[in-house]
């Protein structure tokens, strides 16, 4: 066997269990029908015809746009109005006092990749939450970060401080700084949300760590909070990252594939906020940098889009009435789910919004097999099954925690009364 590559990419392979899965649907669906298939592996919003959505103000606007917003270069850091514009949309009414600064990315993706490049060292650790998207693993493996994770929920179904305040001494014994990732609200892949409160615990932990001399860095990947609940109640816990430390960073993943239904236009930003004006001036020299040699520069006309309707109070308006029709479409669906898993007694994580619900079982893959007899297809996880709800139909979701029940059922060879969602 003759190897080009460097030796230190040796056993770099992806392997995306939920696009393979989504693969099997597809199949499934030109073999059967696609009126037999359930397909609930899709990260995407789909209506009730399951067809990809999107947001009609959007693809209005888009359309209208010249070419010349389709093939001009923007400048690395992105356009100056688009980086108002998300530091706006990503605060909404809950702005934090602090010194604020925005750069465009590659998606929520490539926020998420600049965070972990610039605020933890080469062989550290990076941690968060067990459940959590599979991505941030290879995100920390391909630049040489070590992934931790603690348990996010405690025995009564809320946030585990104490597993969170454990893991943070545990590996601040052994280094200096720390990049801590916590994907909330409507964290994928349950849907779960951490309250005020929580956060109010989280950041008394940082605290309490940054009094002892050490650097901690938070990055909240938002990337579903368009569909978590109404803008400003699910924002409400941002305004305790006003007045931090110097040494204690926040920053925002921000992607305009959800909230703006522009999955495939790979724009996004990345939000920091510090109580020091130096902290904001040199994320904003390593943002540009990180920028410039990842992806050069970001969708321009995706910018303009999102910088347009932020600036127009009726566009404005009329995204907020769209993205509600999605968000209670999203809710009616979760409903019937949780309803009808109660009434059967599946256990689930937490819902509190967005596009997922998972399914606890430390047999994922053979429960997901085990649905594939019933023509229903979900992504087998570490700590469970996920459910994209948001592709799922009203008419399809009816009945399937109870298949989703008696797969678990198979596997197990038993029937868990423990419901997890109450």
């Amino acid at each position: 066997m003759t190897i080009m590559a460097a030796s230190s990419r040796e056993g770099k392979t992806l392997r995306d269990v939920v696009f393979a899965a989504g693969a099997a649907a597809r199949e499934a669906a030109a073999r059967y029908g696609e009126e037999k298939v359930i397909n609930a592996t899709v990260g995407c919003y789909a209506g009730e015809d399951e067809k990809l959505a999107c947001l009609p103000v959007v693809e209005q606007l888009y359309r209208s746009l010249p070419m010349s917003d389709f093939i001009t270069y923007a400048p690395p850091m992105g356009l100056e109005g688009y980086r108002k514009a998300v530091i706006d949309e990503t605060f909404e009414g809950c702005r934090p006092d602090g010194y604020v600064d925005a750069v465009a990315t590659s998606g929520g993706t490539g926020a998420i990749h600049i965070a972990i490049a610039n605020y933890s060292e080469v062989g550290d650790a990076v941690l968060t939450t067990d459940w959590r998207w599979n991505i941030y693993d290879c995100l920390c493996q391909e630049i040489g970060r070590d992934l931790h994770t603690f348990s996010m929920m405690d025995d009564q179904g809320h946030f585990n401080t104490a597993a969170f305040s454990a893991a943070v001494s545990h590996i601040l014994h052994r280094q200096d700084s720390l990049l801590i990732i916590l994907n909330t609200p409507a964290n994928n892949p349950t849907g779960f949300a951490l309250s005020d409160a929580e956060w109010a615990d989280v950041l008394e932990v940082c605290r309490l760590h940054e009094k002892n001399g050490k650097r901690i860095s938070i990055l909240v990947d938002i990337a579903y909070i368009a569909y978590a609940g109404e803008k400003n109640r699910v924002r409400s816990f941002m305004t305790q990252f006003a007045g931090l430390p110097e040494h204690i960073f926040t920053m925002f993943a921000f992607s305009m594939s959800k909230g703006y239904t522009m999955y495939g236009q790979r724009a996004g930003a990345l939000v920091g906020l510090s109580s020091s004006q130096a902290v904001i001036e040199e994320f904003a020299n390593l943002g540009k940098y990180s920028a410039r040699t990842a992806w050069s520069n970001i969708n321009r006309a995706a910018m303009t889009l999102l910088t347009r309707i932020r600036s127009d109070r009726d566009l404005m308006a009329q995204l907020d009435l769209e993205r509600l029709a999605f968000a209670k479409s999203l809710l009616r669906r979760a409903d019937i789910f949780t309803y009808e898993a109660d009434r059967c007694g599946l256990s689930y994580v937490p819902y509190k919004g967005g596009f997922f619900i998972s399914i606890p079982t430390q047999k994922s893959a053979a429960v997901c097999q085990a649905l594939e007899d019933d023509l229903v297809f979900a992504g087998p996880l570490a700590q469970g099954v996920r459910l994209g709800v948001c592709s799922i139909p009203e008419i399809k979701m009816q009945g399937l925690a109870a298949i989703v029940k008696k797969a678990m059922d198979r596997v197990e060879g038993k029937t868990d009364l423990l419901v997890a969602g109450k």
